[in-house]
């Protein structure tokens, strides 16, 4: 893995009101820590009009994720990159690459309120009165990443990484914010 640091927060744009990191920027994180890992993408569907992608990702430690998109022509001119696109997005969030920036994993109460509201590597706008008053939850895949980071870069156990945790936000890790548990995660790989 290489030891280059790629601050996300630096290319963040807002959709929506929110924070936003383009799937080109995705790539250029993947890139700038693991220039080895492995992109393929296999177009599954290609037929009146959609176009449906298979995307997958390995880092050469052993993740590995695979991400689906589809997109019409109707949506899109270019539907065939943009399905494309689309499945890179998702299989690198969900490898931990922009996922506190992407809704697609977002399980909680307000988004299961309906598919529309969700903002995806091919952005729709989200429903009129779709705001949500309270920032969301870490996902599963960043407290996955605080423990791990923890454990391999700082050598801290359970305990410890809890005890940070609470020291800085006043929680343990599954109980971070999204945003929080960024800053968590850049603060664990910056810590010397």
């Amino acid at each position: 893995m290489s030891e280059k640091s790629f601050d996300a927060s630096r290319y963040l744009r807002k959709l929506n009101g929110k924070d936003y990191l383009e799937v080109k920027w995705r790539l250029l994180w993947l890139r700038t820590e693991h220039p080895e890992a492995i992109i393929s993408t296999e177009l599954v569907k290609h037929e009146a009009g959609l176009a449906l992608f298979r995307a997958q990702v390995s880092l050469p430690e052993g993740g590995e994720a695979t991400g689906w998109g589809s997109e019409t022509s109707s949506d899109f001119a270019d539907y065939i990159e943009k399905a494309e696109t689309k499945a890179l997005g998702r299989a690198l969030a969900a490898l931990g690459y922009g996922t506190q920036f992407c809704e697609d994993f977002d399980f909680s109460a307000e988004a299961a309120a309906g598919d529309a509201a969700r903002v995806v590597d091919a952005p729709v706008a989200a429903p009129a009165g779709g705001a949500r008053t309270r920032e969301a939850r870490a996902t599963a895949p960043q407290v996955k990443a605080i423990y791990s980071i923890a454990r391999s870069r700082r050598g801290l156990g359970e305990a410890e990484v809890e005890e940070r945790s609470r020291a800085a936000y006043g929680r343990p890790p599954a109980e971070l914010s999204r945003r929080q548990a960024s800053q968590f995660i850049d603060a664990l790989k910056k810590q010397g």
